[in-house]
């Protein structure tokens, strides 16, 4: 499967190894949820570069707000997400750390 295809939730989750992005925790199946980087209701898509296992309460927390608005504010997240989440697309990669520079915040601040 490449990173362009749709991930069954099953497959997203063995993936990232049961752990949210956000939190570093591991959960069983049923406690994670699907998490789209760029939201779907900001045009992102299903691809497996564009979704990352989180748990229920990290996914409520960052709601539909951009992700680089959520990792501001958030130091622990921002630090997990920059370490754990090594399968999105480079370029959301880029986006978020390009925003939050413009911030004065560094990925690993």
């Amino acid at each position: 499967m490449t990173q362009s295809e749709r991930l069954s939730r099953e497959a997203l989750f063995a993936r990232d190894g049961y752990r949210c992005a956000y939190c570093g925790q591991v959960f069983p199946p049923e406690e994670l949820t699907v998490d789209h980087v760029e939201p779907r209701v900001r045009g992102g898509d299903h691809s497996g570069g564009n979704v990352v296992s989180a748990c229920g309460a990290c996914n409520l927390r960052k709601g539909h707000r951009r992700l680089a608005d959520f990792l501001a504010e958030e130091p622990e997240a921002r630090r997990n997400f920059f370490r754990l989440a090594r399968y999105i697309w480079p370029r959301h990669r880029r986006a978020v750390a390009e925003a939050l520079g413009k911030r004065g915040i560094g990925v690993d601040d």
